[in-house]
């Protein structure tokens, strides 16, 4: 009988002790510790591997600027013999490409197309054949101002036609521009595309201009 009893017993404290096993509460995991200010964080072999990932990316976009070409406009110039000055010191320091500008001011009397400025004569000569080639008869060789060694391609009385015209010769393949004709009194600029490490400054320097300002190079194309 006494057997019996404890053998109840027994079982009665197993049964108790497995229900509350089963129905106690989930242990609170540990807050970590505090990381100390100033102590580099331990890193995982696998982790430091992985870090760097991004830096050879950054490396080729420093790459391609370091050697990205640089471009401005200096000036005004008032003269034509003061422009073709500083046309001739800019070349050897700015040998991608010097082009010369005309801005003028006042009413607009009309609207001209034209390529901008070659680098010398024989290259302005051999776009204007090109012209010729692609079947337009109106065409003339500019050796003399800020517009020296550029091709003219027209004049014309208003706007539409002149960039139908200039629409026209782009899609021959030339990069014809279209811009007014005005009375006022017109300023000279050189606009210039130079190799990376070129010195704006130094080029301000040498060409006597004036002034210097920012030129995106895709307007040099």
């Amino acid at each position: 009988m006494l057997i019996r009893a404890l053998i109840v017993l027994l079982l009665a404290l197993n049964l108790g002790v497995a229900g509350w096993w089963l129905l106690r509460a989930p242990p609170t995991p540990a807050e970590p510790a505090a990381h100390p200010p100033g102590v580099a964080r331990l890193q995982l072999l696998g982790e430091r591997s992985r870090a760097p990932a991004a830096a050879p990316a950054a490396a080729g976009a420093a790459a391609r600027q370091a050697t990205a070409p640089q471009c401005l406009s200096l000036g005004p110039f008032e003269t034509a013999a003061e422009i073709e000055r500083a046309r001739a010191a800019l070349r050897p320091i700015a040998s991608l490409q010097v082009r010369g500008r005309r801005v003028q001011t006042g009413p607009i009397s009309g609207w001209r197309v034209y390529l901008p400025p070659s680098e010398d004569l024989a290259a302005a000569q051999a776009a204007a054949a090109r012209v010729a080639e692609a079947g337009f008869t109106d065409y003339f060789v500019m050796r003399q101002g800020a517009d020296a060694n550029a091709v003219a391609l027209g004049r014309y009385a208003d706007e539409a036609t002149a960039r139908a015209h200039a629409a026209a010769l782009a899609a021959a393949g030339f990069a014809a521009l279209a811009e007014p004709i005005r009375s006022g009194p017109v300023a000279l600029w050189l606009d210039l595309r130079a190799a990376a490490g070129f010195d704006p400054a130094r080029a301000q320097e040498i060409s006597a201009a004036p002034r210097r300002e920012a030129l995106d190079c895709a307007e040099l194309q």
